[in-house]
């Protein structure tokens, strides 16, 4: 198929507390065909989308004309139980891609132990039409062992059961260049997320604020998540044309997804900058 992009609800997830079905219906009028929907409470699996039913969300969609091709979900999923809720959760809807949003390590068996999930759950989803993907933040450029605990997962979960969804910000973050770890991903990397970087951050490198031994949990991420740290897709430095260059050359390339972790303007109103430039930029690249 040919590279398509589309919108992580996260980026959106104030405006569907307020008004679900009216935030969709403003998504699609934006022009957004392709969506990503996230579920972070195995105990509330339609928590983010108004409580709906999988049978009502689908229908939701439909009537905006929306699809949803992927979705994040937490590490609580990677149980049989809760694996199977998503699972019968995506089969109503329609999406066959979930990533693990998010992760944390204190060690290298940590990371192995995760690994040993990854790959287990990954066989379960591919039994049920579905693609387990891990979706990184900077900590995956962290070392344990003088090895990047992103190359530990690559190196110990099944290349078949477990993709990459490569966010390209967190990577830069993370000290690594974005497009060069994106080639050494090679065919196991077919969805991409997509934000930016506003000029005068300083340092890029997040490891040279917290030192490359720092212990990072969820604590220290929301710390680090500052709202002046992020901007809209186009409007700060990232080289997000090369990026796309790149990504557009693997045949595999499926889905690049906006994914606006915070913003100083209204959400939607920050999604659709971001929509106007990578429209923008798709055309220009003939996509």
């Amino acid at each position: 198929m040919s590279l398509e992009f589309g919108l992580q609800l996260y980026s959106v997830r104030d405006e569907l507390v307020k008004d679900s079905s009216g935030t969709l219906e403003k998504v699609a009028a934006i022009g957004y065909k392709n969506v990503e929907m996230f579920f972070h409470d195995a105990s509330n699996i339609g928590g983010t989308v108004g409580g709906l039913s999988p049978e009502a969300m689908k229908e939701e969609l439909d009537r905006v004309g929306l699809k949803a091709v992927s979705a994040h979900i937490d590490l609580g999923f990677l149980t049989p139980e809760n694996a199977e809720k998503i699972i019968a959760y995506s089969k109503a809807v329609g999406f066959t891609s979930v990533a693990i949003a998010i992760a944390f390590y204190s060690n290298k068996q940590d990371v192995l132990a995760m690994c040993v999930d990854l790959n287990r759950a990954g066989e379960l989803f591919k039994k049920n039409g579905i693609q387990l993907y891990y979706h990184n933040h900077f900590e995956e450029f962290q070392k344990f062992d003088n090895q990047y605990v992103m190359d530990m997962i690559l190196d110990n979960t099944d290349e078949q059961l477990v993709k990459m969804e490569f966010d390209t910000y967190w990577a830069m973050r993370g000290g690594v260049d974005p497009i060069g770890y994106l080639q050494k991903l090679g065919d196991r990397c077919d969805l991409l997320h997509q934000k930016d970087l506003p000029a005068g951050v300083t340092p890029v490198n997040l490891f040279e604020v917290i030192g490359e031994d720092a212990h990072i949990d969820m604590e220290l991420m929301v710390k680090l998540h500052q709202i002046d740290y992020f901007t809209e897709a186009g409007q700060g430095v990232m080289d997000i044309p090369a990026i796309v260059t790149a990504f557009k050359g693997k045949p595999e390339a499926r889905y690049l997804f906006i994914e606006q972790d915070w913003t100083r303007k209204n959400q939607l109103e920050s999604v659709e900058i971001s929509y106007n430039y990578i429209s923008k930029l798709f055309h220009a690249l003939g996509l």
